[in-house]
């Protein structure tokens, strides 16, 4: 019986395949529960790989850095797929509106953690680890970690990594239910929300596909677009600081999906049955499930160690989640009149934050592309002004 007890205890392949599936699927049936009609869906993923590794068991680490990475990369290459043909046509109906609101929101972030690190006498770097938990930025934790290895500064490194995962899993929470909070203080009735806007290629602009290759998917375009996605996402971007910045693996492969979804579309190499196919959205739905098991499995085993150690750092990272999108979501709702399921796209863009889109997608009607239209439109931006913060905030503390 020395199998069984290798296959559980192990840290080889098959040992962290077998937990990340675990992970998922009681995860996705958990999912299924509902409190008053609210259900944190696929984010429950998350809650059960961080459960998982807690019990201590081995896992290949490297192996489950890779699937977590690839799994955010599908995701966000599916969701660029989903969203490019219309992206462009996004900016006439509130587009730019969002990324400065999304610049705000930002900015917002930086100042409540530079004013905590006063008020609470705490270090800045340190800080700038519970702001990259806080807004769910993996890209900005290594830009910072880059940052204090070149400053040289014993330690910060860790330290960084230690607030970063205390801060993210409520930070996803936090973001969950500042959308479900913003129902009752904006009086918004989802029977009345309208879960279509003419932000999308016309039909007429859609080329006929025969019913027999309409479900089926072109795995050509979808692995030249990551390849080439991490080219750009790898690009150092000078910005007059020790260290450039880049688009990281998630904004490099997003970008090049919504050029190239949106130009594919109007060259005519594929049509928007392909872009908005079951096969796209399987590859959606399978990435997110990855990259939250990852993140859940790789936490778990520090994370209660590190909560008794740097309890208040929860308490700080919950504030820079909540405050800023209860904020900049209230102005977008009933000032701008904005969508709320656009709304809800919005802020998970503006945190660079998966779980809340996979969340505004299951709460939006089948068929609504809203969710993932407020997401892309804010996120290649988001994703450059967190990078950017993150390394500002280490700078600031030397």
């Amino acid at each position: 019986m020395n199998w069984i007890v290798n296959l559980f205890t192990g840290s080889g392949v098959g040992p962290t395949v077998m937990y990340l599936a675990i992970s998922i699927f009681a995860g996705l049936l958990l999912g299924k529960i509902k409190v008053k009609g609210v259900s944190l869906g696929i984010t429950w993923v998350l809650f059960v790989g961080i459960l998982v590794s807690a019990l201590g068991v081995s896992l290949n680490h490297d192996m489950l850095h890779i699937l977590k990475e690839f799994g955010l990369i599908l995701f966000v290459v599916a969701v660029g797929l989903q969203v490019g043909p219309g992206f462009f046509r996004s900016f006439k109906k509130g587009g730019l509106a969002m990324n400065l609101m999304a610049l705000v929101n930002v900015a917002l972030g930086v100042v409540i953690t530079i004013i905590i690190s006063k008020v609470a006498h705490q270090d800045l770097a340190d800080m700038a680890g519970v702001y990259t938990g806080a807004i769910t930025n993996t890209p900005g934790l290594s830009a910072a970690q880059q940052a204090v290895n070149d400053l040289g500064i014993d330690g910060a490194a860790d330290r960084l990594a230690a607030g970063y995962a205390v801060a993210y899993p409520l930070a996803v929470v936090g973001m969950i239910m500042t959308c479900i909070l913003l129902r009752p203080l904006c009086r918004i009735d989802l029977k009345k929300e309208p879960s279509r806007e003419d932000m999308l290629e016309p039909q007429s602009a859609k080329q006929a596909t025969p019913t027999s290759q309409r479900h089926k998917v072109n795995l050509i375009p979808i692995f030249v677009i990551i390849a080439v996605g991490i080219i750009v996402g790898s690009i150092p971007i000078p910005v007059g600081m020790k260290a450039p910045v880049k688009l990281g693996l998630a904004g490099g492969p997003l970008v090049v999906s919504i050029i190239g979804s949106w130009l594919g579309v109007r060259k005519g190499w594929f049509t928007t049955d392909f872009t908005d196919s079951h096969g796209v959205w399987m590859l959606r739905e399978v990435g997110i499930a990855l990259f939250l098991a990852g993140v859940g499995l790789g936490a778990g085993g520090q994370f209660m160690a590190t909560v008794q150690e740097h309890y208040m750092w929860v308490v700080y990272g919950v504030i820079i989640t909540v405050v800023p999108p209860i904020l900049i979501g209230l102005f977008g709702r009933l000032v701008l009149k904005m969508n709320y399921y656009t709304l809800m796209g919005f802020i998970g863009g503006s945190h660079t934050d998966p779980p809340t889109l996979a969340f505004a997608n299951t709460l939006a009607p089948e068929g609504c592309k809203l969710p993932n239209m407020g997401y892309a439109t804010v996120y290649p931006l988001t994703m450059f002004l967190r990078i950017f913060s993150a390394q500002l905030l280490v700078l600031l503390a030397v």
